[in-house]
């Protein structure tokens, strides 16, 4: 298949998700609250850029079980599967072959603090998610990291724009510490919801509770709630 192909079945499979979840993605907390929670300038979601209980940094703490994965590039491989039409599994040359994302945005740690205006590239989780088109039954998704650690996600807030399996932070390629080679990122949710090391998205037809959430952690995360614990 030429990379042209390629390109129209994705954009094809998205536009197809969009209208499915559109509705359910315009009613999320993040996007419809109308008393959010922070202070500062107001940001592209119309939040204010700095949520409450933060505090800004310029440094990035590293945060992690205690394990840090030491993956190669040619060992790496992303398995896409559960509530889906057409499971699949990446090698790193097949996602970087996908359409490649640059975008600007914030990551905000459950923590208290939040490290603003990042340089991300990557591919974007939906862009994945229509090459394996989830089912109709599809609600939520669980993400693995290769340290075990687990975390779910409402598949409205998976399918955002800025919703990004990221290689390169910083204009250089993701380090070890942060995830790399791959992590995921969720601007508009604490940055807990972004598995490091990441290498397996299943599709759920219910909610599963992830690592910190089996251990307290809020279900849905959103920053501007001030929605750290359940």
């Amino acid at each position: 298949m030429s990379e042209e192909n390629k390109l129209d079945k994705i954009i094809d499979a998205r536009m197809k998700l969009k209208a499915r979840f559109e509705e359910k993605m315009l009613q999320t907390p993040s996007v419809s609250d109308y008393k959010p929670m922070g202070t500062g300038e107001i940001n592209r979601h119309g939040m204010p850029k700095l949520p409450a209980g933060q505090i800004k940094t310029v440094k990035w703490p590293v945060l992690d079980l205690g394990f840090k994965p030491d993956i190669s590039h040619q060992q790496w491989k992303l398995t896409i599967n559960g509530e889906v039409d057409s499971p699949l599994e990446l090698s790193w040359q097949d996602f970087m072959n996908l359409p490649q994302t640059t975008d600007i945005s914030d990551f905000h740690c459950v923590t208290t603090w939040s490290r603003m205006d990042v340089p991300w590239v990557g591919v974007k989780l939906a862009d994945l998610a229509a090459l394996v088109m989830p089912k109709s039954t599809a609600t939520h998704i669980i993400c693995y990291g290769y340290d075990k650690y687990t975390t779910n996600i409402s598949i409205e807030e998976a399918l955002k724009e800025d919703v990004l399996l990221v290689h390169s932070a910083d204009n250089k390629p993701l380090e070890r510490d942060h995830g790399g080679p791959v992590r995921m990122i969720t601007p508009q949710l604490y940055a807990w919801k972004g598995a490091k090391w990441i290498n397996r998205i299943e599709f759920l037809n219910k909610n599963k509770p992830g690592f910190w959430e089996v251990r307290g952690y809020s279900n849905t995360a959103y920053p501007w709630k001030n929605d750290r614990y359940s």
